[in-house]
């Protein structure tokens, strides 16, 4: 088994994935396309808006030829540290213990891989394609909010695995 963990992004209220979500996606569904044993990890409870963020993606994957036999959805994260927490004990049920696949936004990609490898997971990134924002002030945006988050998510998930 070759986990690919997606990490949840916005769902729109037409229950349809936003821009963000369908990259994250379709990265991937083309990255588990190649593997034999490809699971999909899709994370990430109900938002403001549709269904949880975890059920639109698998029915992306779906849509994307992925076997429903390959999706196991994990909808209780709230944030990316309860996504990774939620993952790690999903992967340890199923015995898993090799490295895992990470598909989410480039500015988020340096966050959820530094919090996989702190909760004891292999982790490795999904290869992502170039990014579509709209303008250059807003991927800024998004990268200098990861700042302050990428050090307190890593300090509470050190403090997770004290206990």
């Amino acid at each position: 088994m070759t986990p690919i963990i997606i990490f949840g992004a916005a769902v729109r209220p037409d229950n349809s994935p936003s821009p963000a979500l369908r990259r994250r996606v379709e990265a991937a569904a083309r990255f588990g396309a190649g593997l034999p044993d490809a699971l999909y990890l899709p994370t990430g409870g109900k938002g403001r808006h549709g269904e949880a963020e975890s059920t639109v993606m698998a029915a992306l994957l779906r849509e994307l030829g992925a076997a429903p036999d390959r999706i196991r959805e994990e909808p209780t994260g709230t944030d990316t540290l309860s996504s990774v927490r939620a993952c790690r004990a999903l992967l340890r049920d199923l015995g898993h213990q090799g490295p895992v696949f990470a598909a989410t936004s480039r500015y988020h990609l340096p966050r959820c891989l530094l919090l996989l490898r702190i909760a004891g997971l292999a982790a490795r990134p999904v290869p992502i394609g170039p990014s579509r924002a709209d303008r250059w002030t807003l991927r800024w945006y998004w990268r200098l909010r990861e700042v302050p988050a990428i050090p307190y998510d890593a300090a509470l998930m050190l403090w997770h695995r004290r206990g």
